[in-house]
């Protein structure tokens, strides 16, 4: 990043989504650009085509966008001040570019094939042939390359050149020296066929060859694998879309009278109105039914409830809200019908923050370099020099103008990086493919450097090391006491609740074999049926439960028994006045001690059993933590859960290093830090609250099974929820990145190889191109390897 003075608070943050960058020096000048405004400073991001600047109060958003223009490219205002998000703008240019780009791609595809085959394959060279092969190559030269010949005009105008240079420099070369072989050079008459020799003459015998076979092979193939690399480009940019799209949509507003009270309705009830969320004020009252999200963040003005948070912080345990409790926007609803007075809104919601946290930390990720262009940047002056050098060096030398040429075209066609084309699209084509098959989706080729690097793995806790919902764990009951009774008791009771805790108690309870106990004024649950419910938020659930005749309780009509059985917490019972024997409250400290959620059942008066439960550890996430570290990584285990419940989580997969009461939005903070220590540092993780830390993480791995934005912010995504994906993960993505860099390697030396030979006239240009297509056949070869990767 490049930056000028500092920031005051007087300035504004600006995004702005750019058009045609195509490389590392394409970031290089827009910053350059940007910058040059004074008090501006600018991050540019090639993977999202975008750029968060920010400008004081002199420099306009018109300013910002001219600067663009100045450097050859064209920007468009995303965000600015406190305005709403406008993704529209870069979602209509980016999806214009891609189809733009794929229908280039299907009609070169579709022309190139003949022109391959004719001026190969001598058998089929009928009278006329090169003329039908002209006809079909020329649109592919011209409107196919056309993307690459604009890059390598905005680079010349700015006095650089990159990777576009190099192709559209060979294929304008190829198709400017065929058109003058045709029209004057005498490779137009009838019946001529393509000449096959090795080593050029440097007399003048026959008429001279054609390379239009050349430039649309090259075409073609570059184009398949930019609009690869779009799609990538795309996917990257979905996250904070996806974001946005968690927040409700619509509230349920109470309508308010000129003296600020709410208006009643005809049936005495407040009057309300279904309002759009950017619609809500501070201070509005709206209403939340069950099942709802809540629209914005607030306070609850009535009602009482559980509010099922997952969604923003991962964590499974439900928060249970009253009167002057804070609730966040985003968050589900579980039970209670809550009046809630609005206290932020728009961009000064968590949510929002949270968005902005993700955009920081994708924008400010310095983007990997492609080896091809930081090589290119050197060597495709070099090359332009040799060009001339051969063409200017033979002339002098007595040569003819056409052996002189055609040792120049050959040093051209020679350095068109077909092959540094494919190196990464092939291989990635291949890796991604037998990833999906292993249940791992890599984004792109700036994302394998990473796994090379990575030697810390952070793992979020619930949902990734964990299953992510509560279940029980064990009960211990009191003397005397039937385990099975207890728990029979306290599912029957809590099967009335929509409490996310009681509905882990309640799916607990065995029921095969039950008889049901038919009746009117209950929910039977197996042999026991439940009446007169009774339910205090923050505390438990009590209910009477009529059972079959155990001796116990008091005999009701028909042989059946009643007792009054409550399930909750223990503080809650002692307030009701229950006996609570020590060995029930032993029993509960310990679980608290060790991370567990205790609930304790009680009937008659007295505490009768301890229920644990606990997010359980996924069966296969002891193996993945083994297996991460076999190569080379170091587990840390990242939780906002007590510290309890993390210890325990991290002994039963065997992480030393634990990282616990951990807020959302401070995740990122913490792998910032691991980073500032020194380590590179892979993030696992699967909710809205581990988006900014993947984000920001030099590898992110989302878990398939977890949030949508997770799964967009990562780099990585595990797409069966299997920890041991992780590993596969970094094992196939270092095998990735080995090939495209064996790749690039057989790419770069056939080129360093051979150009020194086309220099010296000893390489047909006919040659120049079969040795530029034998470098793709190894190259894709090479890729094909990953077919039995894992």
């Amino acid at each position: 990043m490049t930056t000028s003075t500092p920031a005051t608070s007087a300035d504004a943050e600006v995004d702005l989504a750019i058009e045609g960058m195509t490389c590392a020096s394409c970031v290089a000048r827009v910053e350059k650009r940007l910058t040059r405004l004074p008090g501006v400073e600018a991050t540019v991001n090639l993977p999202l085509e975008s750029a968060h600047v920010r400008r004081p109060q002199g420099v306009t958003d018109a300013d910002l966008v001219q600067a663009v223009a100045a450097a050859g490219y064209f920007a468009t205002v995303t965000r600015s001040h406190s305005e709403d998000p406008a993704p529209d703008a870069d979602h209509v240019h980016t999806e214009y570019r891609g189809d733009d780009l794929w229908r280039r791609l299907r009609v070169s595809a579709v022309l190139t094939v003949p022109v391959v085959l004719l001026s190969m394959v001598p058998a089929w060279q009928f009278a006329g042939w090169q003329w039908v092969v002209a006809v079909l190559a020329l649109p592919v030269a011209t409107w196919g390359a056309w993307p690459f010949h604009v890059a390598a005009a905005r680079a010349a105008r700015h006095g650089t050149s990159t990777m576009d240079t190099l192709v559209s420099i060979g294929v304008v070369a190829a198709t400017l020296w065929s058109l003058w072989a045709l029209l004057l050079g005498g490779a137009g008459e009838l019946g001529a066929s393509m000449r096959m020799s090795l080593v050029p003459s440097r007399e003048h015998a026959g008429a001279p060859e054609l390379y239009l076979e050349v430039a649309a092979v090259v075409t073609t193939f570059l184009l398949a694998g930019r609009y690869a690399e779009h799609r990538s480009k795309r996917r990257a940019g979905d996250a904070l879309r996806s974001l946005l799209e968690l927040g409700a949509k619509e509230a349920e507003r109470v309508v308010v009278g000129p003296d600020g009270r709410p208006v009643a309705s005809g049936d005495g009830a407040r009057s309300t109105e279904r309002v759009a969320v950017a619609a809500l004020r501070a201070g509005d009252l709206f209403t939340v039914r069950p099942g709802e999200k809540i629209a914005t963040d607030g306070e609850v003005v009535e009602g009482t409830s559980a509010v099922d948070v997952s969604l923003l912080t991962g964590e499974p345990v439900p928060v249970d809200v009253g009167p002057g409790d804070p609730v966040t926007g985003a968050a589900v609803n579980s039970s209670g019908h809550l009046l809630v007075r609005a206290t932020r809104v728009g961009e000064e919601t968590t949510l929002a923050q949270i968005g902005r946290l993700v955009a920081r930390a994708q924008t400010g990720k310095a983007p990997v370099q492609r080896l091809a262009d930081r090589i290119s940047a050197v060597f495709v002056p070099i090359v332009l020099v040799l060009a001339v050098l051969t063409l200017g060096g033979w002339l002098l030398a007595g040569a003819g103008a056409q052996f002189a040429f055609t040792a120049a075209v050959a040093v051209l066609i020679i350095a068109c990086p077909c092959a540094l084309g494919l190196a990464t699209p092939t291989a990635l084509l291949v890796g991604t493919g037998r990833g999906a098959q292993l249940g791992v989706l890599i984004k792109g080729p700036e994302i394998l450097e990473s796994t090379r690097r990575v030697d810390t793995v952070v793992l979020d806790k619930t949902g990734t090391v964990t299953a992510g919902a509560m279940a029980l764990e064990r009960l211990v009951p009191a003397d005397g006491v039937d385990p099975d009774d207890a728990l029979r008791y306290a599912a029957a009771v809590e099967d009335r609740s929509e409490h996310p805790i009681a509905r882990a108690v309640a799916d607990a309870a065995p029921t095969a074999g039950a008889e049901a106990a038919a009746g009117a004024d209950g929910v039977t649950v197996g042999a026991l049926q439940v009446f007169d419910f009774r339910s205090t938020p923050g505390g438990g659930v009590e209910a009477v439960v009529r059972t079959a005749h155990s001796g116990l309780g008091t005999e009701l009509s028909g042989g059946l028994t009643a007792r009054r059985v409550a399930v909750g917490r223990l503080g809650w019972l002692d307030e009701t006045g229950a006996r609570v024997p020590d060995e029930v409250r032993d029993a509960v400290g310990r679980t608290e001690r060790d991370g567990a959620t205790a609930v304790v059942v009680a009937w008659d008066g007295t505490a009768r059993a301890v229920l644990v439960l606990r997010d359980p550890v996924k069966p296969t996430s002891a193996r993945a933590v083994a297996e991460l570290t076999a190569l080379g990584l170091h587990p840390v285990l990242l939780t906002g859960d007590s510290e309890g419940a993390a210890r325990a989580a991290a002994a039963e997969v065997g992480i030393d290093e634990v990282i616990a009461r951990v807020l959302p939005a401070d995740k990122a903070e913490v792998v910032a830090r691991l980073q500032r220590e020194g380590r590179t540092v892979a993030m696992v993780g699967d909710g809205v609250n581990d988006a900014a830390a993947l984000a920001v993480a030099d590898l992110g791995l989302a878990m398939g099974t977890g949030t949508d934005v997770a799964i967009e912010a990562g780099d990585i995504t595990l797409v069966r929820g299997d920890l041991r994906a992780a590993a596969t993960a970094v094992r196939l993505s270092r095998r990735t990145l080995r090939v495209i860099k064996q790749n690039l390697f057989w790419a770069f030396a056939y080129n360093v190889a051979a150009i020194p030979l086309a220099a010296a006239g000893l390489l047909n240009p006919i040659i120049a191109g079969a040795a530029m297509a034998a470098s793709s056949v190894i190259v894709v070869t090479n890729s094909l390897r990953l077919r039995h990767a894992g």
